[in-house]
């Protein structure tokens, strides 16, 4: 698992034989063939009969719980990440969208859609909304790039916490046509407000993620009454 993880078995490629296993991990043919078992039945290896072990594409793991940006939270896989900003537009905040900002209705606010990369596979699809007098200097290059490296390194301030809601549904034609998926192929949306602090809302957010693609591990802990 290791070596898959450092990218030393390659996704796609064959693993060793058996017997090249049992001398590079110095075990028994019963350990190795417990370990391929093993992995083959988590969906981390797959068997092709008559060609051998390979090494599957393995979901990423979101980890929900660190506030990172999309470059920062990748950084640890051998992958390239980028973002194609598709619409960069003022627009008037709606009822719903005031109240997720904390603004007043029709108040300006920024409207930023961008598809994200990691190589050259769209793994996901953000809606986010700023509000303009926050952030004046807002510009599309800025999107191209970190939101969250204009917002600390740029404009000095502190970003807190997140809080965040993950839903599947099934993903809408423009967002299916961006993902390159079929549109009943069900996805993860999750809407997201982000705060500084002082508990000042900076921005409301939607992001879709191809459910192939991703995967959301959560640790819960029993309150000790």
């Amino acid at each position: 698992r290791e070596k898959i993880s450092d990218g030393e078995y390659e996704v796609g490629t064959a693993l060793p034989t058996e017997a090249q296993l049992r001398e590079e991990f110095s075990c028994s043919r019963v350990t190795v063939r417990q370990a391929l078992k093993l992995l083959i039945e988590n969906g981390e290896l797959e068997s092709v009969q008559g060609s051998g072990t390979y090494v599957k594409e393995n979901k990423v793991n979101y980890d929900i719980y660190q506030q990172t940006s999309f470059a920062e939270k990748w950084a640890h896989l051998n992958a390239v990440t980028h973002s194609d900003v598709v619409a960069f537009e003022i627009t008037k905040a709606s009822l719903t969208m005031a109240e997720a900002l904390n603004i007043n209705e029709n108040d300006k606010i920024f409207y930023v859609k961008r598809v994200r990369y990691l190589d050259n596979n769209p793994i996901t699809v953000e809606e986010t909304w700023l509000p303009t007098e926050m952030f004046p200097d807002l510009t599309y290059q800025v999107m191209q790039g970190s939101k969250y490296h204009f917002i600390e390194k740029e404009k000095g301030m502190v970003i807190d916490r997140s809080e965040q809601e993950i839903i599947p549904v099934l993903p809408p034609q423009d967002i299916a046509d961006l993902l390159d998926i079929d549109p009943a192929q069900p996805i993860i949306e999750k809407r997201t407000r982000g705060f500084l602090q002082g508990d000042v809302v900076f921005e409301y957010s939607r992001n879709y993620f191809k459910s192939t693609d991703y995967k959301f591990t959560l640790v819960a802990k029993r309150h000790k009454s």
